[in-house]
């Protein structure tokens, strides 16, 4: 019934519905007993993975449904994208599904209450003893009344803000649907920002890890010295990748009229750039950072080909919505199945297999 209406709306629907039946004891209890995945461990950024499958930022906006979604599989939560000041977004409509495609087209433009409220819900949550025991990530973006000039500030008070509210944190410098936002991913603008958010670390007591999400559309050079710019910086690994503005043809007229929306494109069509981002961070690298690997995983093949590329953690967001929630436990059963015909002893074992 949801992919009968309008795609922001059947979203909200189902985020109320995790929130209100998918958090109490008996939902919770419900829902894992139908969407159960099993354990493939794996230990990334010092935390421990009951399996590398997590939710994709964007999903869970305000971080509402953050006790549901270890019921419907996942191992891990990011929530966001979360700016320091609220902010509605872009006009609506602004989310779009081309069904044939498995994909999605969106230009949300990180809609969210702000940092303060979000801080304040998960604050209220933890007093409760409502906070889940998988490893959270919060996916931070820029302000849209900031000026690139005075992001690191913003940046970084949305880290002062929610660094007792999540395990790392995600810097989201590449959505498309902030003008102006991939420009940090520039040398200059993004070493400021990494500088601001590196000291807020350093005077906390507790190390965090801060990731950088980059966006599919980078041409290669400039790609290497973001990362260059990033790993001078501090920052400890990275997320690839965002959504494209790269468009095909699709032959189906709704996909069409889809895809000519303005807007970052996500799903299927995303995977190949993906896994080819996901494999030149891992050689440009040699392997030493973490990646996170997300666009276009919605099957055991893909989800594979993605960990041999080189991610030691995996994302979904679009296959959610076109398969459902099993889709999560059909993965790791599907990635538990290749370990064992693989003769390998872990799924660690299968991070950069492509390139040995």
């Amino acid at each position: 019934m949801l992919g009968l209406i309008d795609s922001e709306k059947a979203h909200s629907l189902g985020i109320s519905a995790l929130t209100n039946f998918g958090q109490t004891s008996v939902g919770s209890k419900i829902l894992d007993s139908i969407y159960h995945a099993p354990e493939l461990p794996t230990k990334v950024f010092g935390m421990d993975f009951q399996h590398p499958l997590g939710l994709a930022a964007g999903f869970d906006k305000k971080a509402q449904a953050l006790s549901a979604w270890p019921s419907l599989g996942f191992s891990w939560i990011e929530y966001g994208g979360v700016t320091r000041f609220p902010q509605d977004g872009n006009p609506k409509p602004r989310m779009f599904r081309a069904n044939k495609e498995n994909a999605l087209v969106n230009r949300m433009g990180f809609n969210n209450p702000g940092s303060i409220a979000v801080r304040d819900s998960l604050l209220e949550r933890k007093s409760k003893g409502q906070w889940p025991n998988n490893p959270i990530a919060a996916n931070i973006g820029r302000s849209k009344k900031v000026s690139n000039e005075d992001a690191p500030d913003d940046y970084a008070s949305t880290l002062d803000v929610l660094w007792d509210f999540s395990d790392l944190f995600v810097l989201n410098v590449s959505s498309p649907n902030t003008p102006g936002l991939r420009e940090l991913q520039g040398e200059e603008h993004l070493s400021k920002v990494l500088e601001a958010c590196s000291n807020i670390r350093d005077r906390k007591k507790n190390f965090k890890p801060m990731l950088l999400k980059f966006s599919p559309d980078m041409e290669d050079e400039i790609l290497f010295n973001s990362v260059e710019t990033a790993m001078n910086s501090g920052i400890n690994g990275f997320v690839a990748t965002n959504t494209t503005l790269s468009r095909y043809v699709p032959k189906n007229s709704q996909s069409r009229s889809v895809f000519a929306q303005t807007g970052g494109l996500s799903g299927r069509p995303l995977k190949a750039r993906s896994l080819e981002v996901v494999s030149m961070l891992y050689d440009y690298t040699d392997s030493k950072v973490p990646l996170v690997g997300v666009g276009g995983i919605d099957s055991v093949d893909s989800a594979w080909d993605m960990i041999n590329s080189g991610a030691s953690l995996i994302q979904l967001y679009s296959a959610l919505v076109f398969q459902g929630p099993s889709v999560v436990s059909h993965i790791i059963k599907g990635l538990k199945k290749k370990i064992y015909e693989n003769n390998f002893s872990s799924i660690d074992e299968a991070v950069g297999y492509y390139h040995k």
